[in-house]
């Protein structure tokens, strides 16, 4: 497969997990400079080195090739040395207008539309949409709550080129999980894991400040906020070892646009 350069506005980033062939990795994606969306894997952000790091919603540059593994028409293999942040983050201003004009094009209906379009037409892996109702977040405990002995040993293990991140990769031992319904007149409801990087790391910041009580800023946060306060969105994606799953890899939460008095 020949390499290519692209711009690519990030998006989405999962919370990492192990991976043999790069130690850790985390689902990456965004929306190319000709508004495509593009999955990046695997993407070992936490190796980047410190000037490579970037954050959601900032445009990069990088050398990528389809992927060879993989056949989701979004799934690109980076050229992870080639990866060069361009810019600074977009701006939230205005309701995150400067997101919602690069965002907006690519919204789908509803979660049933692009199930129901991959399944006819040209099988989307990557969307976004807004629920037409958000019921509630439900936390579930991981049966697996640490990291298995062969996770932790690929964690570990490092080579001539990677060395192991000085802080070792935590294990969210929760589920995280939305119950939503569709706009679609045919929507008979959903209930998916969402395994947004910031729902991961919220939780390790209330856990090691609220104890066994962070459920109640998590909520605040992940469940009350996105269903009172913002005018919140999905990002989704299939698995790729289940082409037919999809789960929530991310959030787009504007606040809602302000409504204008009248005189």
């Amino acid at each position: 497969m020949a390499w290519e350069s692209r711009r690519i506005l990030i998006t989405v980033r999962t919370y990492p997990t192990p991976a043999r062939k790069s130690l850790e990795t985390s689902c990456t994606a965004g929306i190319t400079s000709d508004g495509q969306w593009i999955r990046l894997f695997p993407m070992p952000y936490r190796l980047l080195r410190a000037e490579q790091k970037f954050s959601k919603y900032q445009w990069i540059e990088a050398r990528v090739q389809k992927a060879r593994n993989d056949t989701r028409l979004e799934s690109f293999n980076p050229d992870r040395d080639s990866i060069k942040p361009l810019s600074g983050v977009l701006s939230t201003d205005k309701e995150w207008q400067a997101r919602k004009d690069l965002v907006y094009p690519l919204k789908s209906p509803s979660l049933c539309q692009l199930m129901r379009r991959r399944d006819q037409d040209d099988e989307p892996t990557l969307g976004i949409f807004k629920p037409a109702l958000i019921k509630r977040l439900i936390i579930e405990e991981d049966a697996e709550r640490d990291w298995t002995a062969d996770q932790k040993n690929i964690l570990s293990q490092g080579d001539l080129f990677d060395a192991a991140p000085k802080e070792e990769l935590k294990k969210i031992p929760f589920k995280f999980r939305y119950e939503f319904e569709c706009s679609d007149a045919e929507c008979n409801g959903h209930k998916m894991i969402c395994t947004d990087w910031e729902m991961g790391e919220l939780y390790r910041k209330v856990q090691q400040s609220h104890g066994e009580g962070w459920q109640a800023p998590f909520r605040k946060r992940y469940e009350q906020e996105m269903i009172q306060r913002f005018d919140t969105h999905f990002y989704v994606g299939t698995l790729h070892q289940y082409p037919d799953t999809w789960i929530v890899v991310g959030l787009f939460y504007p606040l809602p646009v302000r409504q204008q008095q009248l005189f």
